[in-house]
């Protein structure tokens, strides 16, 4: 029997759902009284194969975040299944690194390859299977039988029957609302983005209307720099004639913006979703975590608020929150970039207050892990111990520290907060000096490979590549 692999695409970062989205804490990643979007990929994706056949194409920024929420379900994980791209070029290098990954392990196969971002049944994956009835013959992608006319996603037009589904006519961007209502009325399907793909499907079409990109996967890991930024749709889809659409039944959702948010939640009988009072008020969506909030009067409104950053929108402009989001990132604006709570591969700290010459945090450190080995230039640290056991290092000096206690770190010291103990080290770190961003780090060691590269010959490094 053909193996069958998953394909999870992890990279994006969803800026229609800033502020709950960040470059560095993206929607798929997020974990909002349930797990979070990736970790309900993985789980669906373990419905048709292994975890040993399970690969995600991530970039390095979200590289932990992936490894992490792996081991948090529970299930094993496979560094080798982890593709880290150097630089995001869209769908079609990622997918092809994938397809010529699989092709290398075991020859001729199947992949089904689905965003990490998507709302899915797990039973949908029952329907996906169904691909492997011709995707000996073509490369198949899945279109959403639609629910009303969509302005925000793009339409797929089916032909002729197949075996299962039907042959591709035509591929259609985001339409505007007259257009949109045409292609529902003709009975155009809403294009996804999951597709399943044979390997020697892949690799003849590729080889037909992408060569030189497929080149550049000879060599692992490839070279991205020189790749063209290209979705899978632009580079091979709309080219290929041998592309087929199988209807997908199951509700789906790719959670897009707000609105597609809000429909998806559960309402009260007057529309409204989210945890705030409501007075005359219809048709609204609120997310104010640990916060008191009413809204009196107001229809239509998407109110977000992420302590850092407030968003408030009509529900049916959520589209524009792109725009938004490209302003802030003119002005170079860090909210863009970072929560509150910055998750790192040892744990997470939390911001809890900031001035020029001073900055605040609570650091949580998972149990069995440490910090670099590293030095400031601009600032010192005073670390006070809330919980937990530290495990901390200065200069040549290792000594322990219990809740209660506290130590200092003058700046230029080399030093390394740890935790070896069972529990999660909670520490308060204090933060003084004339410059506190997070490039004031100098990586001497590291378990993680995020080592400086002018010491990675120290002999300090003790190996770390």
């Amino acid at each position: 029997m053909t193996d069958l692999f998953s394909v999870i695409l992890a990279g994006g970062v969803g800026t229609r759902l800033w502020p709950l989205s960040r470059t560095y804490y993206p929607k798929q990643f997020l974990i909002m009284d349930k797990p979070s979007l990736f970790q309900e990929t993985y789980k669906r994706a373990l419905r048709i194969c292994d975890t040993r056949h399970i690969l995600v194409i991530t970039n390095e920024s979200h590289q932990y975040l992936v490894k992490n929420q792996i081991e948090d379900i529970k299930s094993k994980l496979y560094e080798e299944n982890i593709l880290i791209e150097s630089v995001g070029k869209n769908t079609l290098p990622a997918i092809t690194w994938a397809m010529t990954t699989i092709e290398e392990r075991v020859g001729e196969g199947y992949a089904a390859i689905f965003p990490s971002d998507h709302s899915l049944p797990v039973d949908a994956m029952d329907e996906i299977k169904t691909a492997t009835d011709i995707a000996d013959d073509y490369l198949v992608t899945f279109g959403v039988i639609p629910k009303s006319p969509h302005t925000g996603y793009g339409y797929i037009n089916p032909g002729n029957a197949l075996k299962r589904g039907f042959l591709v006519n035509e591929f259609k961007e985001k339409p505007s609302v007259e257009q949109a209502e045409e292609f529902v009325r003709a009975g155009f399907l809403w294009n996804s983005g999951m597709f399943f793909f044979s390997t020697r499907m892949f690799r003849e079409e590729m080889e037909r209307y992408e060569p030189e990109l497929l080149r550049t996967f000879n060599v692992k890991p490839p070279d991205y720099k020189g790749l063209p930024v290209i979705s899978i749709d632009y580079g091979l889809l709309e080219h290929s004639k041998r592309v087929g659409v199988i209807p997908l039944h199951a509700p789906w959702s790719d959670l897009g913006n707000f609105r597609a948010l809000y429909e998806a939640a559960p309402h009260d009988a007057d529309g409204n979703t989210g945890n705030a009072v409501f007075i005359d008020a219809n048709s609204n969506y609120v997310y104010t975590p640990g916060k008191k909030t009413a809204l009196i009067g107001v229809n239509n409104l998407s109110v977000v608020d992420t302590g850092d950053a407030l968003l408030v929108c009509n529900t049916s402009e959520t589209e524009r929150v792109g725009d938004l989001v490209k302003y802030f990132k003119s002005e170079n604006d860090p909210v863009i970039d970072y929560h509150l709570q910055v998750h790192r591969p040892w744990g997470s700290y939390t911001d809890l207050e900031r001035s020029r010459f001073y900055r605040i945090k609570r650091v949580t450190v998972k149990p069995g892990v440490q910090l670099s080995l590293q030095m400031h230039h601009h600032r010192s640290e005073h670390w006070i111990i809330v919980s937990g056991m530290a495990d901390v290092t200065l200069n040549k000096t290792v000594q322990q520290f219990r809740n209660g206690e506290s130590t200092f770190v003058p700046a230029g010291t080399l030093h390394r907060l740890g935790n070896s103990g069972k529990i999660p080290l909670e520490v308060i770190e204090v933060q003084i000096g004339e410059y506190l961003e997070e490039d004031d780090i100098v990586r001497i060691e590291d378990d993680f490979n995020r080592v400086d590269p002018k010491f990675r010959n120290d002999p300090l490094c003790k190996g770390t590549p």
